[in-house]
């Protein structure tokens, strides 16, 4: 499964953003209780999925709720992230096309999720099937953004070749 696929990309030891929405929260259910790490957030409800981790430092980082998705955004966020310099990011999104690229359906989402893929070494989503080749009405950017995209076992090869051809590591599970 994708979700567990995902887990097993974080190491001890780092720092890792994470976004907010249901895909992540199905990652931080397949973590480890073991798992030694620091989650920075702008997702109140990422941190709280994590208090019963007993070695997951939380860093939730303020700003104003959006609450259709339950995440901060505007300037405070920014600023929150701004002395930030993570592993990973895992980056929600609600499309992944090769031509379209990453998008979500908030303005303010869109920008507070670039954003922070500038703070980490590397980007990475966790693709469930219907965010394959759709696109939503706000650009996060080009597929260029990311490093990696964890997909399930039978998504579409012409698909995962375009992705890989954009030098996007394609990891099935």
């Amino acid at each position: 499964m994708w979700r567990k696929k995902g887990a097993t990309l974080i190491s001890p030891g780092q720092v890792v953003i994470i976004d907010g929405g249901t895909t992540t929260t199905e990652l931080i259910a397949c973590l480890p209780d073991d798992l030694n790490i620091t989650v920075v957030t702008h997702s109140p409800g990422i941190a709280l999925g994590l208090i019963n981790h007993p070695l997951i430092e939380i860093i939730l980082i303020g700003g104003r709720v959006f609450k259709h998705s339950i995440v901060t955004v505007g300037a405070a966020t920014v600023e929150g992230m701004r002395n930030i310099q993570a592993d990973l990011f895992f980056m929600g999104v609600t499309g992944i096309h090769p031509e379209a690229g990453l998008t979500t359906g908030d303005y303010e989402e869109a920008c507070i999720k670039r954003a922070l893929s500038g703070r980490a070494a590397e980007t990475i989503v966790l693709a469930s099937p219907e965010k394959i080749s759709t696109a939503s009405p706000f650009a996060i950017g080009d597929v260029s953004l990311i490093n990696t995209v964890v997909v399930e076992e039978n998504t579409d090869e012409s698909w995962i070749r375009a992705m890989s051809a954009k030098g996007i590591t394609v990891v099935t599970a």
